[in-house]
């Protein structure tokens, strides 16, 4: 045993890196940004609502489709959308997404009924506050009965 060498000194083991040079640390500032953006995006962007339209009346049952139009103060149409309706009807309820801000609009109505040509035009005015969802029903005019 004597005769044995020292051993020789053992390799260096690699030297650490800190977490500076970590990729994920090269990458925080730009994900923490990225995330900043879009909740800075998410409470100022137009909230979206649910405007839920509940038939109300005689008539509805003869209803093949429906047109809604929701316009702003100048006249702008803000949302367009047509439902279509089988041989029973409407639905006690429909639902729109629409994504509105706070204030007054119009909301205008086409009622396309079995057995005519021409529709039907319902206009209604929508005033939207804080809530979520807008529930409103509607009636058709009496001549249409």
């Amino acid at each position: 045993m004597a005769d044995t060498p020292p051993p020789e000194s053992a390799p260096q083991p690699p030297a650490r890196k800190g977490w500076r040079s970590s990729p994920l640390a090269k990458r925080l500032p730009l994900l923490l940004l990225l995330g900043l953006g879009i909740y800075i995006w998410q409470i100022t962007g137009i909230p979206e609502r649910e405007l839920v339209i509940q038939p109300d009346g005689d008539g509805w049952s003869q209803a093949r489709a429906l047109d809604l139009q929701v316009m702003d103060p100048e006249g702008s149409v803000l949302k367009r959308e047509e439902r279509f309706f089988g041989d029973t009807g409407a639905p006690p309820e429909l639902s729109f997404k629409v994504d509105l801000p706070e204030g007054s609009f119009r909301t205008l109505f086409f009622v396309k009924l079995a057995g005519r040509e021409e529709r039907v035009r319902v206009e209604e005015p929508l005033t939207v506050g804080e809530e979520r969802y807008i529930v409103r029903r509607l009636q058709l005019p009496a001549a249409t009965r």
